[in-house]
């Protein structure tokens, strides 16, 4: 599909206000990721549930996700320790240093701690201070909510460099003697830098949530007179999210691509939510949209939740698959139960 050439990203000088006259739009301008270095595959996983007396497969869980390896942080690693590299990286690609930020989102829900935020203590690690800082839990539709919010900060001037980060370490919140959620997640992190821009980057956003279903993906726990009230531990019907989310990721990109104007022929490349490969395709079929243009990485990073679309993102743009120029839609689904998606031209 050919396009007009994107025009250069609208750089604001330090001090002065990202609501001038050619800066009404956002563009992302760099992408970053960052794995864990302990890689477990299935067979890995096997044998580590084998030793609790639960039985599972490579097959198992292949044929029912597509999942074939995951990474999981060391202990004593946190959320920020996985966005600093991954924010890191999403500067350099840009071009941009940290003291030209002046927003940090941090999507996740499995922060350091109950507070400061996640996007606080990254801050103070990337050794900047100032700049608006806070973090946004919409579990694995996280980072699809925090561009839409960057974007509407950029666009109405009160930010024009925005770190858009989804961190994850959900290794610590699963439950290992359930086989059929404890195999399917994974730790990691993914960043984008939003910059204010005279032409537009994202196009549109469509956002939702229906708390009515948010049993059938939770951990229902909390921290109440110094000890732990509820359970800590992740909880799924399985069968119930993989019904809902077929159908609302389906309604949420139609009704992106109407809000931009745009057909689902536009699109050159889409990146769902990395959690099931049938649903993904699933997507992908019901848009009308050939498989090879899907991105997919569930294979080898299992579920990282809110860094799941960030991660993909990144490995599409290293490798040379989503190019400048390119029409990309984003969709994030999860618990809460929350759902949406963004379209931008790359």
């Amino acid at each position: 599909m050919t396009r007009p050439p994107s025009a250069p990203v609208a750089h604001t000088p330090p001090g002065r206000s990202s609501g001038a006259p050619g800066a009404a739009f956002s563009r992302i301008t760099g992408t970053g990721s960052y794995l864990p270095p302990r890689r477990l595959t299935n067979n890995d996983m096997v044998e580590m549930l084998a030793a609790r007396g639960i039985e599972t497969s490579d097959e198992w869980i292949v044929e029912r996700t597509g999942i074939r390896a995951r990474h999981f942080a060391d202990d004593g690693v946190n959320a920020s320790d996985l966005a600093l590299p991954a924010a890191r990286d999403a500067l350099e690609s840009a071009g941009r240093t940290a003291s030209d930020v002046d927003l940090i989102i941090v999507a996740t829900s499995t922060p350091d701690m109950v507070f400061p935020s996640t996007a606080s203590i990254l801050q103070h690690k990337l050794g900047v201070h100032g700049c608006a800082a806070f973090d946004l839990q919409a579990v694995c539709s996280g980072f699809v909510y925090a561009l839409t919010v960057a974007d509407s900060m950029v666009r109405s001037g009160s930010a024009r460099c925005a770190l858009v980060v989804g961190t994850e370490v959900f290794s610590r919140i699963l439950d290992f003697n359930d086989r059929t959620t404890c195999v399917l997640f994974g730790d990691g992190a993914g960043a984008v830098l939003l910059e204010a821009s005279a032409t537009p980057g994202i196009l549109a956003a469509d956002l939702h949530a229906d708390g009515r279903h948010l049993g059938i993906l939770c951990t229902p726990g909390t921290v109440a007179g110094g000890q732990v009230s509820g359970t800590p531990l992740l909880k799924m019907d399985g069968p119930a999210v993989f019904k809902l989310a077929v159908g609302v990721l389906e309604s949420a990109a139609r009704a992106v691509l109407e809000k931009a104007g745009r057909s689902e022929s536009d699109l050159d490349w889409l990146i769902p939510h990395q959690a099931n490969i049938r649903i993904m395709q699933g997507t992908a079929r019901k848009l009308k949209l050939p498989l090879e243009k899907l991105v997919a990485t569930v294979d080898e990073h299992g579920n990282t939740s809110a860094a799941s679309v960030p991660l993909a993102l990144d490995v599409a743009v290293k490798s040379g698959r989503v190019k400048r120029g390119d029409t990309v839609m984003l969709e994030g689904v999860g618990g809460g139960f929350t759902w949406g998606a963004v379209l931008f031209d790359y």
